[in-house]
């Protein structure tokens, strides 16, 4: 399968990335995000928040955006 991660993550990126069917989101940011935690991001597919055990689609589109910008003053 072929999904659209984008990662705004830094700089950010978009780029088509081939998948195995059967693949959550959880392991896909899990294979994607190594040593993050979720909690420290929205995860979004096709701009709607999803749950951990989601099981993405062909043609989904994935962000994953931090939730507190390092360096920010509170």
């Amino acid at each position: 399968m072929r999904i659209l991660f984008i990662n705004n993550l830094g700089a950010g990126f978009a780029d088509y990335v081939s998948i195995e069917e059967g693949t959550t989101i959880e392991k896909f940011f899990k294979s994607k995000m190594q040593g993050e935690q979720t909690a420290d991001y929205l995860i979004r597919v096709n701009r709607q928040p999803i749950p951990r055990e989601y099981v993405l689609k062909d043609g989904d589109r994935i962000t994953i955006t931090p939730v507190k910008i390092e360096g920010a003053a509170c």
